[in-house]
């Protein structure tokens, strides 16, 4: 995987935990983004180093997926099962939704990349589970609403 590739894979996973910790602290978008940026890309840790990020793409996906959440959600919401609305869903798979879901709306990734990516950052939270499968779906259903000309 290219340097750019990987620093792009990052800023993806970096965005879904920024969401996911966003939603759990009641912390603003600049106080997230600032923690993430000072204290995560290209850190050093006992436990080893984190990744270094693209962090236009990071911020884009953060302001987008805040800005158009409304939006986001309720494509969220067409594409789960009637039974499983988005606020009962896991709070890590709500986030991925989002952050996908912001790249979805702002057009600047060809879907199935965007599919393709968010399915390698839900393998990386739950490697053992159905969850990347089922990301697959509701991103394929997603992607078909909002970008319906990406598959024609």
């Amino acid at each position: 995987m290219s340097d750019k590739r990987q620093m792009k894979a990052a800023a993806r996973l970096y965005a879904v935990q920024a969401l996911f910790q966003m939603e759990h602290s009641s912390l603003s978008i600049d106080r997230v983004r600032v923690e993430f940026e000072d204290h995560r890309f290209g850190a050093i840790y006992d436990e080893g180093e984190m990744a270094e990020a693209d962090v236009d793409l990071f911020r884009r996906i953060l302001e987008d997926a805040v800005n158009e959440q409304a939006k986001i959600d309720q494509m969220t919401d067409r594409a789960l099962v009637a039974k499983w609305p988005i606020d009962r869903i896991d709070p890590t798979l709500r986030a991925t939704f989002r952050a996908a879901g912001a790249e979805l709306v702002a057009r600047k990734a060809p879907p199935k990349v965007v599919i393709s990516e968010y399915v390698d950052v839900a393998k990386a939270f739950f490697p053992e589970g159905r969850e990347p499968k089922f990301v697959n779906a509701v991103l394929d259903h997603m992607a078909r609403e909002a970008r319906p000309d990406a598959f024609a």
